[in-house]
């Protein structure tokens, strides 16, 4: 296969001055330009390396490693500060604006753009702009939301049901999968496509597998068979609650290690590891009929959608919630007044830290201390904003960040429970958006998703296919489309969480050049025989890095057995200490959005009970 080296001018131009993004960019802007923000500021539209970007995470890895900041006189008076501007963190800032209008409050983030995960991607190409989302993607199984979050969306103005008008459920329905073959497993390498959309014996004569990796595929997509005979329901549950999906294939379905292979990193976007660390019984929930087989006939299904789609999702997934939140904090640096308008608004970074604001929104601000006063009625928070300490004090204190660095922060923490949040360890993985300026060669191959079985990115797909007010999405495969690519890093020989944090150190040491090279040698390959040219077609790359990504899942084998009266870690590291309250996903343990505004409302609430005692 021939190796092409990217065209591609990786650097984006403020106010004509070019900045470069990467790995040689290493100050946030506050730190170029001191505390105000220049002229132009618009982080969605920068390319390059994004997400982690570097400038949000050394100040923060410096307090870890024993670094300290001054604290200085407190410099400005609050009601609320939060420490974290994503979708939790500005969830508690509506909560509790909504029980304390008027009150005055202020977000911190260490990122030059709000939102957290929630990230926004744009692009310009042939005079028009494209979204992507860089992170948290859609608004899933919304009926299955909690009560709170709900009516937050209803509050923000988020009516889901339109998403039936918005999404275009048909664009891809008679388009299939593809699965690309590597040749260190199969002796070469192929495309073969038709997965889920063809008879399997058409199939897996399109696949450089052998004749019984073959055999055993269809077997087990096609055969009516009970892999566990004779046990009842509850006894298959708790075999396959403690049998990987690896071993379940292995032991129980029998299929030829070639086949294992194939599935070894299916799910690794949503489970962030591989298939020998995966409940069986959890792929048997998960499985959409066309994904990972064997478990179809040995239980019944348990859909985790109900009959809901996955639909709702606006072209920048969920960061349009985050920006729905700062409208509804500050109108003034978000125009427009409905879902729809908000995906095209252009905000005022400018007016985030408006001086005369309720509420403000600093950005490029790592916290590196959270300390209540000597008398306990108030809580000092340091920041770094370029380069310098500052300290506000508080009457309150929501942590919607990491929750595994929130030690680092609060020395009033006890003891246990500082151990409790250390165990919160984040899912580090990596979100690449390539805008290309057409999906011809998926139309040709009729495909809308390329799984790759051993490779850097997992895959690449198509986008959602969202128009919604004035953003068409591009419906013609001659229409520019905004490519999806994952990478998680995979460790055969590391096990547990240990596996994430060497992931993280790993996605940390990785230039741009490195993801973005990938990109073109697995386009190439998987797309160049059917016409698309890599140098001639891709228009822009943007690498969301989330180091500290997912939040910790709890579902893997690893996860030990709890007894009725056995606090998980993330319950005991979310409890409220004094005048601070700890949010995020992570004290749920689970990386949805839902979970994020629900544990910002029992923050909040915690905080608010709290006062009314004092």
């Amino acid at each position: 296969m021939k190796r092409r080296t990217p065209r591609i001018t990786r650097r984006d131009f403020l106010n004509g001055t070019p900045l470069a993004i990467g790995a040689a960019a290493l100050t946030p802007w506050s730190d170029l330009f001191g505390a105000a923000l220049p002229e132009g500021y618009y982080p969605p539209a920068l390319t390059g390396l994004r997400g982690s970007h570097d400038g949000a995470w050394e100040t923060m890895h410096a307090r870890v490693s024993g670094e300290t900041w001054p604290a200085t006189s407190p410099s400005e008076r609050y009601d609320l500060v939060v420490v974290g501007a994503g979708i939790s963190g500005l969830a508690a800032a509506h909560f509790y604006r909504q029980a304390n209008p008027g009150a005055r409050i202020l977000l911190l983030d260490n990122h030059d753009d709000f939102g957290g995960h929630a990230k926004r991607n744009e692009f310009r190409v042939n005079g028009r702009t494209r979204i992507g989302y860089g992170g948290t993607e859609s608004i899933d199984t919304p009926s299955a939301y909690s009560a709170v979050a709900k009516r937050l969306l209803r509050d923000i103005g988020v009516d889901v049901q339109r998403f039936y008008e918005y999404y275009d459920q048909s664009l891809y329905a008679s388009m299939g999968k593809a699965v690309y073959y590597d040749a260190a497993t199969y002796g070469r390498s192929a495309l073969a496509t038709g997965y889920g959309s063809v008879p399997w014996e058409d199939f897996v004569r399109r696949t450089p597998m052998s004749e019984q990796a073959r055999a055993d595929l269809v077997r087990v997509f096609t055969e009516e068979r009970d892999y566990l005979p004779g046990l009842s329901l509850a006894e298959k549950r708790d075999v396959l609650s403690r049998t990987s999906y690896f071993d379940f294939l292995k032991d129980h379905a029998r299929v030829d290690a070639q086949v294992l292979e194939m599935y070894r990193r299916w799910g690794i976007s949503f489970w962030c590891v591989g298939i020998e660390e995966i409940p069986a019984i959890q792929v048997q929930a998960y499985d959409d009929g066309g994904g990972m087989p064997g478990l179809a006939h040995t239980m019944p299904r348990v859909g985790h959608r109900g009959d809901e789609p996955y639909i709702f999702h606006f072209p920048d997934g969920n960061a349009s919630v985050a920006r729905l939140l700062v409208r509804a904090l500050r109108p003034d640096a978000v125009p427009g007044t409905t879902m729809e308008d908000v995906v095209t608004a252009r905000v005022d970074y400018a007016r985030l830290d408006a001086a005369d604001a309720d509420v403000r929104l600093r950005l490029n601000s790592t916290v590196v201390d959270v300390r209540h006063t000597s008398d306990g009625r108030h809580v000092d928070v340091t920041a770094v904003t370029g380069g310098k300490s500052r300290t506000v004090r508080a009457s309150n204190c929501v942590m919607a960040c990491y929750n595994a660095a929130i030690p680092y922060l609060c020395p009033d923490l006890p003891a246990a429970q500082a151990a409790a949040l250390g165990k919160a360890v984040k899912v580090p993985l990596v979100y690449t958006k390539v805008m290309a300026r057409h999906w011809r060669a998926f139309a040709d191959l009729d495909v809308s998703f390329v799984y790759y079985t051993r490779d850097f990115y997992k895959q690449v797909e198509l986008d959602y296919p969202v128009s919604i007010g004035d953003y068409r999405f591009g419906a013609s495969p001659d229409d520019p489309m905004v490519l999806h690519m994952c990478h998680v890093p995979y460790f055969q020989d590391i096990s547990g969480p240990e596996q994430w944090r060497a992931g993280r150190r790993q996605l940390l040491g990785m230039p741009f050049a490195t993801y973005e090279q990938h990109v073109f040698n697995q386009l190439d390959s998987a797309l160049g025989a059917s016409g698309f040219d890599v140098e001639r077609d891709i228009a822009g790359i943007t690498v969301n890095r989330w180091s500290h990504g997912y939040a910790y899942n709890p579902t893997l084998l690893w996860e030990p057995k709890r007894g009725p009266g056995d606090q998980p870690p993330w319950i005991v590291g979310r409890q409220p200490v004094g005048r601070i309250a700890i949010a995020n996903s992570d004290a749920g343990a689970s990386a949805d959005t839902n979970t994020a505004i629900s544990e910002a409302h029992r923050a909040v609430h915690e905080l608010l009970a709290r006062n009314a005692d004092a």
